[in-house]
């Protein structure tokens, strides 16, 4: 049995960390982990740009990769992450083509070859693209920028662009409504990559007369649309690997000089790390904002004050979206992963955004409301004809990063029942209607993609251990805990407050039977645990009465993980990127705390 005393003694702590980690302007920016794709397409660029002026930039980098090789001679996404063909092939790329002025990564450079051949591939040969491209299939948004970036780095030789597919550039041309319609095998997010990429393959690999003709005179407007939807920063989508493969390949076609690679070496310039190395992204700020806002659940007045839930407050409204976004095209009202300028508006931040407004504000003012009305407004536009919600643009589907999912809907269905029930009163009687409607459609999605055993698989999350490297706890648990919450509204009528219970006990029932012996969760039955989906997978449990030993089990073994909390390379990111977050571990296990305090004092003298 457990000591309720000790779970709220270690609530307090973590939520003095946790608020310890605020920024000085009073919001959350966790720190992703470095990444050996960024520090080594980073590298390859500031190669190609000007290797005198960048001598010193470039050297921190390569000392980096030197000095986080795995021990089988690769490199994955992280420090921590298992080592992968394509992070291996691209660092060996930035140490190949700067060996001469390092001659210290020569043995780097021998055990990553090793580990390439161990996996079937010669950098020598030609077969390097048939490897890339079998992996990625028909999706080209990673595989071919990974391609061309090797080709212009001289792997694997003489007609090393021969094998690589062109993306199709010109087509960026047309107006953004006819994307999904077309075969650019890029997700909606990788426009710049097309383009640049694209010019790239083209100025280097041999076509037809007439299709040559049309791209070359498509060139110069391509050029202005990319330079068009370059953000404040120089960051495309502020990811350091997407601004990367611009500015290279930009810089390998002849145009070194063009203000799109002048940001983009500015912006990575100014994302170099102390230690040589690069993450992903700048940060996640927004997303591990409302993260942080919701882990306290209801007792976020008493450990954010007032001054400080103004603070966040204003936060949020300003990083909020409020005209039509150049980069996709999408309009006012959603909100992005971060407060900087290459941010997207996407369907999980929005939901993330709305909910931590509602909890900071429970009598919501009117800049609040006209903001949370927005946001609604602007999930039941992105909704997919399938009831579910996809993360950028409605309608294109065709591949996995663009398609509804069920952890962005469940989120978006906990948003739209929350705004009802705490800002109906502002909304006109023809707004909750269309809200309710996307509920229901949002409903009826989750109820077709669960699986057979009660599971939801998340798109931006995994577990480089599972054998698809899905993440069926991640997922389960958090619709389970959107829905868990979205059942308790007044405003959902009986019939779906029963669909919504009969999938939470199908989920929760494959919680349970995922759990390992020691008490901890993984990604999936039988997998290590880690403290994110321990932790999840508690909160998501908390109100099922058969599942209090589970709790108990789950939170003493977060109790025995040593401080400071050791984060899980669980993030997917652009191209499926493994990443962690320093604040996820915290973030997430201060939630199940909260959950798991709350629904004891719910139900004190009684078992939950």
């Amino acid at each position: 049995m457990m000591n309720p005393s000790g779970n709220l003694a270690r609530f307090e702590q973590l939520a003095a960390q946790l608020l310890a980690e605020r920024n000085n302007k009073g919001f959350w920016t966790g720190q992703l982990s470095s990444s050996a794709l960024a520090v080594s397409v980073s590298v390859i660029a500031f190669h190609f740009y000007n290797t005198d002026e960048l001598h010193a930039d470039i050297r921190n980098g390569i000392c980096w990769l030197i000095n986080n090789q795995n021990q089988d001679g690769g490199f994955g996404d992280s420090p921590q992450s298992l080592s992968n063909i394509s992070t291996s092939l691209l660092s060996y790329s930035a140490l190949h083509i700067t060996k001469d002025l390092f001659p210290e990564s020569d043995s780097c450079i021998l055990g990553l070859t090793g580990y390439l051949r161990t996996a079937g591939i010669d950098v020598n040969s030609p077969d390097v693209a048939r490897h890339v491209l079998d992996f990625y299939q028909k999706d080209y948004t990673f595989s071919v920028p990974i391609l061309a970036t090797c080709a212009l780095c001289g792997i694997p030789g003489e007609n090393s662009f021969k094998p690589i597919p062109q993306l199709p550039f010109e087509l960026a041309l047309l107006p953004r409504g006819f994307y999904r319609f077309l075969n650019l095998n890029v997700v909606s997010y990788a426009i710049p990559a097309l383009v640049a990429v694209g010019i790239a393959i083209f100025q280097h690999k041999k076509s037809g007369r007439l299709t040559r003709l049309i791209r070359k005179r498509s060139i110069p407007k391509v050029m202005a649309l990319l330079e068009k939807i370059m953000p404040e920063s120089g960051g495309f989508l502020e990811a350091i690997p997407l601004t990367a493969f611009v500015a290279l390949s930009l810089i390998k076609s002849g145009y070194r000089d063009h203000p799109v690679v002048a940001g983009g070496i500015g912006f990575l310039r100014r994302m170099q790390r102390e230690d040589g190395s690069w993450p992903i992204d700048i940060d996640l700020s927004n997303w591990i904002t409302t993260l942080a806002v919701k882990s306290f659940r209801n007792q976020v007045g008493e450990y954010i004050d007032i001054e400080s839930g103004q603070a966040i407050t204003s936060h949020l409204l300003f990083a909020q979206n409020q005209g039509i976004h150049p980069f996709n095209g999408s309009t006012a009202g959603g909100w992005g992963w971060t407060n900087h300028s290459g941010s997207v508006p996407d369907g999980d931040d929005t939901p993330g955004a709305i909910l931590a407004l509602l909890s900071l504000n429970p009598e919501p003012a009117n800049e609040v409301v006209r903001s949370v009305i927005a946001g609604c407004n602007w999930l039941i536009q992105l909704q997919n004809h399938d009831g579910g919600f996809p993360t950028f643009s409605k309608g294109w589907g065709k591949l996995p990063f663009d398609q509804s999912c069920s952890d962005l809907t469940g989120h978006a269905v906990l948003a739209l029942s929350k705004a009802i029930e705490k800002a109906g009163k502002f909304m006109s009687s023809g707004s909750i209607k269309k809200y309710r409607y996307a509920i229901r459609k949002g409903t009826l999605y989750l109820k077709k993609s669960q699986g057979a055993e009660g599971e939801w698989l998340p798109l931006w999350f995994g577990n480089q251990f599972q054998s698809k490297q899905h993440n069926p706890v991640y997922g389960t648990a958090r619709v389970t805990a959107y829905l868990t919450d979205s059942a308790i509204s007044q405003q959902l009528s009986v019939l779906m407050k029963d669909d919504l219970n009969h999938m939470i006990q199908k989920a929760q029932g494959y919680l349970m039977k995922s759990q390992n012996p020691d008490g901890s969760w993984g990604g999936d039955a039988g997998l290590d645990g880690t403290i994110e989906e321990t932790a999840l997978a508690v909160a998501a449990l908390v109100n099922q009465a058969n599942a209090k030993s589970h709790c108990e089990s789950g939170l003493i073994w977060l109790d025995n993980q040593e401080l400071p909390l050791r984060p899980a390379p669980i993030g997917l990111y652009f191209a499926s990127l493994w990443y962690d977050d320093k604040l996820y571990p915290l973030v997430m296990y201060t939630e199940a705390l909260s959950a798991w305090n709350q629904a004891i004092a719910l139900h004190s003298g009684s078992q939950i």
